[in-house]
């Protein structure tokens, strides 16, 4: 900026800021800035919970998945009457709560209530001798602070009733809870019906 005055035979040029308007300028910059920081420190310092949420709910859409994909019959698929039994009270080997292959690990299971020890009762099916989640085949997964618990209660599902016994129950309601940094959890709830009185045996 230059201004010319004249003062009686002298020209005088001014140019540049004036040290008011300097100060004024390095103050508003510094608030800007100190506020731009203040936004970035908060997105890093929460930009790793998202990523961990989304790794739970995978986690717990897998493990959903792999139980409504097991069996849903009357009998244990070993029982010579199972492709003919109307009632778990038919079979000669009737289908119980629990793994009955006595490895925790030795998934997929045959049954959808082989991952719960008993109706209503959340199960760590998904861990190895060490505690440690793993994967249908019984690897480790190496996701370090993540757990994963199931549970499954017969349950009304549309026109079906939840009457009958828990052996005799034509849906279960099945809930994935995936826990991770030890305060946090992912939730999910599914449904298995039993489509045919053999549905599911293998």
């Amino acid at each position: 900026m230059s201004i010319e005055r004249e003062r009686g035979t002298t020209l005088v040029r001014q140019r540049g800021v004036t040290l008011v308007e300097l100060i004024m300028f390095i103050v508003i910059v510094s608030i800007a800035l100190a506020g731009i920081l203040q936004v970035m420190r908060m997105t890093t310092a929460n930009s790793a919970d998202p990523l961990r949420r989304k790794q739970a709910l995978l986690i717990a859409e897998a493990l959903l998945e792999e139980v409504r994909q097991a069996g849903f019959t009357y009998c244990d698929p070993r029982s010579g009457n199972a492709a003919e039994a109307q009632k778990s009270a038919d079979c000669e080997l009737a289908e119980g709560w629990g793994n009955e292959g006595g490895k925790p690990y030795l998934r997929p299971y045959d049954n959808v209530n082989d991952y719960a020890g008993a109706a209503a009762t959340a199960t760590a099916a998904f861990d190895n001798d060490s505690g440690a989640l793993t994967d249908a085949l019984g690897r480790p997964l190496n996701l370090a602070g993540y757990s994963a618990s199931v549970s499954i209660v017969p349950d009304a599902l549309g026109d079906i009733a939840a009457s009958g016994t828990d052996a005799d129950s034509e849906a279960l309601r099945i809930r994935i809870v995936v826990k991770y940094d030890s305060t946090e959890s992912v939730i999910l709830d599914g449904y298995r019906a039993r489509y045919a009185p053999q549905a599911g045996a293998q």
